[in-house]
């Protein structure tokens, strides 16, 4: 009976120590975007993963990220699922509302979530390397939206508003302190955005006419971190 005991013993010791490294093993090789996870990945299945990172995001039931091991998995490369062009508010960090992690997503933010030549040839580059998806983020109480319904003029900023005018005349409205006014021009300057894409970059429009790649516009909610996304 002594030697079953000790058997026993040693066998269950064992098995910890198995269990133990395979923690350790697990630990160390964190839930990161590897050249096989962004090839398999569908612009329908990446949209699907960030409507479910900012589930959890409002439900305050967030994924536990280990940084460190992440910034090890990643060091060697990248491979992100999806692109988003969002505003540069600094309520409206893209990768907390979508709860996503390092190596994840690309992120392309200016005031107004606007479309210049610079933001289309980043979003071309976030293609052309595996992206899937790329969304245009607008927000809620946007100060460039406000900005831009006032004309306000302030150097280098007075050009930039004026990319947002057209979304201030398609909303046909014009009280900047009217927050459904704001929220209603901010949706109308994502559309506008998603069709600047469209026209202004052929490469991009030949990617989604293949679809290869999806187009979504998407408006967050600062007062209580919802996305909502616009129906095509």
């Amino acid at each position: 009976m002594r030697l079953r005991r000790i058997a026993l013993a040693a066998w269950q010791l064992a098995i910890g120590h198995v269990a133990v490294a395979a923690y350790a093993v697990h630990a160390a090789m964190p839930d990161v975007q590897t050249a096989a996870s962004q090839a398999a990945m569908t612009p329908a299945a990446a949209l699907d993963r960030l409507k479910a990172g900012n589930a959890r995001f409002v439900s305050h039931a967030m994924a536990a990220h280990d940084w460190p091991a992440a910034i090890t998995a990643t060091a060697a490369g990248q491979y992100p699922f999806a692109a988003v062009l969002g505003c540069m508010d600094s309520r409206a960090p893209v990768e907390i509302v979508f709860d996503q992690g390092l190596g994840d997503v690309f992120t392309v933010r200016v005031a107004g979530n606007v479309v210049n030549a610079d933001e289309l040839g980043s979003l071309e580059y976030a293609v052309s390397v595996g992206a899937k998806l790329i969304v245009v983020l607008g927000h809620t109480t946007c100060g460039a939206v406000k900005g831009a319904i006032e004309k306000a003029q302030l150097g280098n900023l007075t050009g930039l508003l004026e990319k947002i005018r057209p979304a201030v005349d398609q909303a046909k409205c014009s009280d900047a302190k009217d927050d459904a006014c704001v929220t209603k021009v901010a949706r109308e300057n994502v559309l506008h955005s998603m069709r600047q894409i469209r026209a202004d970059s052929p490469y991009l429009a030949a990617a989604l006419d293949e679809h290869k790649v999806k187009l979504v516009g998407a408006m967050y909610d600062i007062a209580s971190g919802r996305v909502t996304f616009l129906e095509e």
